[in-house]
């Protein structure tokens, strides 16, 4: 049986809901309200949890004989309220919002739980920071649960329909689904089966690019130059994974959007943010590409992640086929930032 329990815990945080991870009840602090957060005060404040990337920022790490990514967990202070705490876990506010401190850092007395809490607050697509008390819960799942949590492992495809589009060869879309999370994939499936290991796509979903044209990346005209390539070759796959903003999420990335117009390139927003550079996970492409029987492909893409995940997942790429578009002023540094510090290359 599908252990559904991340799922709940996931949403409950979503709508602002306590969720209990092996004795610590946690709120997230972007979905928090002020009734919720007295609740879980109860007899003594709530502290904070941050992700390390954000603590290391605040400069809090010094306090602390950890790793700078390691968690940190602060102190709650009287002054320390909801907007106070809001303040200190969006960096996208640090211009405006002048920090008060001083932080004071307490010992981290269960890491694993710590791991757990922020995974769920990003897989919820939340700010990786929240109040950690021991109050009630409208949720619980367990450490072993939240850091096992894997959905590729119930990756189910759910149906498929043929899609004419503006392309000389057959269309066809997939879509798959999956017990662990509510995201579905698709799949888009061009030309007809040449003989050799399809020419595929591994593209992340991408609203401000795909749809309304964002200068800032370039992940429209990728995705419309790779459907052109596939099916000029005559047959392959471009898998649409919902991965908005390298795994972040649409709001967060559009957090990451203001940071950069500070001067932050990409990488540095992410990371000021409490997230690592890139959280996606291929596993789920390995896992579709294994449902349409393709254990291997040629794939379309200047990134080795997407080669080192596919592989991991049981998928043979045994060609890499490199993918370039040229550069506009507004993402000639989002580019060089791919190159020079993502490892991306021709």
């Amino acid at each position: 049986m599908t252990d559904r329990s991340v799922a709940r815990a996931v949403d409950a945080l979503k709508r602002g809901w306590p969720v209990r991870v092996d004795g610590w009840t946690l709120l997230a602090i972007e979905t928090a309200d002020d009734a919720g957060l007295a609740a879980l005060d109860g007899h003594s404040p709530a502290d904070v949890l941050l992700a390390g990337h954000r603590a290391a920022t605040l400069k809090l790490t010094n306090q602390r004989d950890a790793l700078p990514t390691a968690p940190v967990r602060v102190a709650r202070e009287p002054w320390l309220d909801l907007s106070a705490a809001v303040a200190l876990a969006d960096p996208a506010r640090d211009l405006r919002t002048p920090l008060k401190g001083p932080y004071r850092s307490v010992p981290l007395d269960a890491p694993r739980a710590a791991a757990a809490a922020l995974r769920l607050a990003r897989l919820a697509g939340l700010l990786p920071a929240l109040f950690v008390g021991d109050g009630r819960a409208e949720a619980e799942a367990s450490v072993n649960a939240v850091l096992a949590h894997d959905e590729a492992a119930t990756l189910r495809l759910s149906s498929r329909a043929r899609l004419p589009l503006d392309l000389p060869v057959r269309t066809e879309i997939v879509a798959f689904r999956s017990a662990a999370d509510a995201a579905e994939h698709v799949a888009l499936l061009v030309g007809e089966p040449t003989g050799r290991p399809p020419l595929a796509r591994l593209h992340s979903e991408c609203l401000t690019g795909d749809v309304f044209g964002s200068l800032k990346c370039d992940c429209g005209p990728q995705l419309d130059e790779a459907l052109r390539l596939i099916a000029a070759d005559g047959w392959g796959v471009l898998l649409y994974l919902r991965q908005e903003g390298r795994g972040i999420g649409l709001v967060n990335k559009l957090r990451a959007y203001q940071l950069q117009d500070q001067g932050f390139d990409t990488v540095d927003a992410n990371l000021r943010l409490g997230f690592a550079d890139d959280e996606r996970s291929f596993a789920t492409a390995g896992a579709m590409l294994r449902l349409l029987g393709m254990r291997e492909v040629r794939l379309l893409t200047n990134n080795p992640a997407k080669v080192a995940g596919l592989a991991a997942g049981g998928v043979e790429v045994v060609e890499r086929v490199p993918h370039a578009l040229p550069a506009n002023p507004h993402n000639e540094g989002y580019l060089a930032t791919k190159r020079t510090r993502s490892g991306h290359r021709l």
